[in-house]
C-alpha cells in the first residue's frame, strides 16, 4: 500500500489596495488524462477581492483523499452520498442494494500509482475524486469528476496536487468545469512542496493588464 506521508497545506491569499475588482478562481487541473471529455476538474474555491482596502481568504488543502458518489445539481456538486477513503495503489468499487442504497468496499490492493475505483452498479453513474481532512470527519471537497462511468468499467485515476489560479467570475465553488477555462492561468503552485502554512499576496499591474501571486 502507498506509505506517503498524510499533510495538510493552508494557503492564505491576499490584497491590498488591489486597484481593480477581482475574482479569482483555484483548481486542480493539471496534466488530466481524458480533460473535459471523460474527467472533468472541479472549481474548488472562489474568492472576490475589491479595488480598495484589504481582503482575504484562508483555505487548507488536504493530501487524504476519496472516492464518492455525489449528487449533482445544475452542474455543481451539492453533497455526498456517500465516499471511501482511499489511497494511491489502492482500490474500492461502488455498489448498489436492493434499498438503492450505495456502498463502496473495503479497498484492496490496486494497481501501482493509480487511484482506482470498478462501477459495480447494474446502471452508468457519475464519481469523483475529493479530499478530506486525514480522520475523515468532514465531508471530502470535490476535485475531479467522471461522468456516466459504465456498468464494469474500471476509473484508474492519477491526482498531483498542483493548484492552478484563474481570474474569471465564470464558476462558482464545486462547479464541474465542463470546458477549457475561458482566461489562462497566471499562477501555479505544487502544494506538496509548501511549508504547512503559506501566505500570498494577489496584485495587479493596471500598465500591463496582467496578476501576480507572490509569497509574503
Amino acid at each position: 500500500m502507498n506509505d506517503s506521508p498524510v499533510y495538510s497545506k493552508t494557503l492564505t491569499f491576499k490584497t491590498n489596495n488591489l486597484g481593480t475588482d477581482a475574482t479569482l478562481m483555484l483548481t486542480f487541473n493539471k496534466d488530466i488524462h481524458n480533460l473535459h471529455r471523460e474527467t472533468f476538474p472541479l472549481c474548488w474555491k472562489v474568492s472576490s477581492f475589491g479595488k480598495e482596502g484589504p481582503y482575504s481568504i484562508r483555505l487548507t488543502f488536504h493530501n487524504q483523499l476519496a472516492f464518492v458518489k455525489p449528487q449533482v445539481q445544475r452542474g455543481v456538486i451539492i453533497d455526498a452520498s456517500t465516499y471511501k477513503l482511499i489511497n494511491v495503489d489502492q482500490k474500492t468499487t461502488l455498489t448498489k442494494d436492493d434499498n438503492n442504497v450505495y456502498h463502496f468496499s473495503d479497498v484492496v490492493k490496486g494497481e501501482d500509482g493509480y487511484l482506482e475505483v470498478l462501477n459495480g452498479c447494474p446502471l452508468r453513474e457519475d464519481l469523483l475524486i475529493g479530499f478530506t481532512d486525514p480522520d475523515g470527519i468532514q465531508d471530502p471537497a470535490p476535485l475531479l469528476y467522471f461522468d456516466n462511468v459504465g456498468h464494469e468499467e474500471l476509473i484508474k485515476a492519477q491526482f498531483q496536487p498542483f493548484l492552478r489560479a484563474y481570474i474569471t467570475e465564470q464558476y462558482q465553488d464545486s462547479e464541474i468545469i465542463e470546458a477549457e477555462v475561458s482566461t489562462s492561468f497566471f499562477w501555479e503552485m505544487d502544494l506538496a512542496s509548501l511549508d504547512p502554512s503559506t501566505t500570498w499576496l494577489l496584485t495587479y499591474s493596471k500598465s500591463e493588464g496582467t496578476y501576480k501571486i507572490s509569497e509574503i
